[in-house]
């Protein structure tokens, strides 16, 4: 004859696999994930009408208005800025470069970081600005 089993052990549901495929995708998520660096300031840039969103920006400068340079939540000069940026462009390489002027920053500190970025190999500068 045959042997009689509860309904109770019939209906049991293994939840291993599913757990084992959250995590998988939980992993996928965090390896394929963009982080944001910042530069480590905060700046009051200014407004511009035309402004928009960078595609793939992966290094952002801050100058402030006392005209120091931030990258990387460091304070770096203006004849260290070029080693940080081609160390930050080797790691993403895709990734282009955006410079956060403060309103009182001078354009000589701006133009500095713009140099450094063009001989450090980076092709996509942009100057970041508030929309109106």
């Amino acid at each position: 004859m045959r042997d009689v089993v509860p309904a109770e052990e019939e209906a049991e549901i293994n939840l291993t696999p599913m757990l084992d495929v959250v995590f998988i995708m939980l992993i996928f998520f965090i390896v394929t994930a963009v982080f944001v660096k910042e530069p480590g300031i905060q700046v009051d840039r200014p407004e511009a009408v035309t402004a928009m969103v960078p595609d793939g920006a992966a290094i952002f400068i801050a100058i402030s208005a006392s005209n120091e340079i931030w990258i990387d939540q460091r304070s770096v000069d203006v004849a260290g800025l070029r080693p940080v940026i081609e160390r930050l462009h080797a790691e993403n390489p895709e990734g282009g470069v955006v410079i956060q002027a403060d309103n009182e920053a001078q354009n000589e500190y701006v133009l500095a970081a713009m140099d450094a970025a063009k001989e450090a190999g980076v092709n996509e500068i942009t100057l970041a600005a508030v929309v109106p």
